[in-house]
């Protein structure tokens, strides 16, 4: 068994053990990951150290002001986040290091807020991974048994329009399972089409992002994996959406 598929086992293990017991365990598990994306994403802003440590300890304090126990923690987190991005700014004196801030933050916050929804919350988070954690899986093995017509060679020469294909046929199925499992709304199966394609574009962001810093992958604490960012890519514009859609009440 490969690194990267052992890598890859421990962490859904660790992620669904900590979306199960929720509020404290799944919040140490969202702060640890926003503080190793920060940290990552000042890397690849080719940030110096002290600014890295800046960007860490900023998302952190976001973090700590979404707190379970914490009330209106919906409003403070954003407040403290907008305040975040803003010190990050005038201290790095970048708006590049800055908008990491919100890169991270927003996601960050709003698997937590899905998560604490009171009817469904555990299911439509569940959902939400699942959906990234199946378009990544299906992408990859359709791309490497199919093969064909590259996505965006520029950016990720592996990727193919076969893995693209692969990875929206993956979220439905596997979205579908959830849905209804957990008795949630039928429309979350197409959506999870529409959010694989998110997932995919997610994923060449960051390869641009890689590409821009000379890198080849953003971080080397997950081995066969690389970074944070390399594993949550996807997430990031898929738990944000998912999570505006739940704030507006879509959901």
């Amino acid at each position: 068994m490969s690194l990267r598929v052992i890598t890859g086992a421990v962490l859904i293990a660790v992620a669904l053990a900590a979306l199960f017991a929720g509020n404290e365990s799944f919040w140490l598990l969202a702060l640890i990951a926003a503080m190793m994306m920060a940290a990552e994403w000042a890397g690849l802003m080719l940030a110096p150290r002290r600014l890295i440590v800046v960007s860490m300890v900023a998302v952190g304090a976001v973090m700590i002001t979404a707190m379970p126990w914490i009330d209106s923690v919906a409003e403070n987190a954003l407040i403290a986040l907008v305040a975040a991005t803003a010190l990050v700014g005038l201290v790095g004196k970048s708006l590049r290091l800055a908008l990491g801030q919100l890169y991270v933050g927003l996601p960050t916050l709003a698997i937590l807020f899905i998560r604490e929804q009171p009817d469904h919350g555990f299911a439509l988070a569940l959902w939400t991974f699942c959906v990234v954690w199946a378009t990544d899986t299906a992408a990859f093995f359709a791309g490497r048994s199919i093969g064909g017509p590259k996505l965006a060679p520029r950016l990720s020469p592996k990727k193919t329009w076969s893995g693209l294909i692969g990875g929206i046929a993956g979220a439905m199925a596997l979205g579908a399972l959830v849905v209804v499992l957990t008795d949630l709304d039928p429309l979350l199966i197409p959506l999870g089409a529409l959010l694989a394609v998110v997932a995919q574009a997610g994923d060449l962001f960051e390869s641009w992002l890689k590409r821009k810093a000379g890198v080849k992958d953003s971080g080397r604490l997950l081995p066969g994996h690389g970074g944070a960012l390399d594993r949550l890519d996807g997430f990031v514009p898929v738990a944000t959406i998912v999570g505006g859609v739940v704030a507006v009440g879509w959901l």
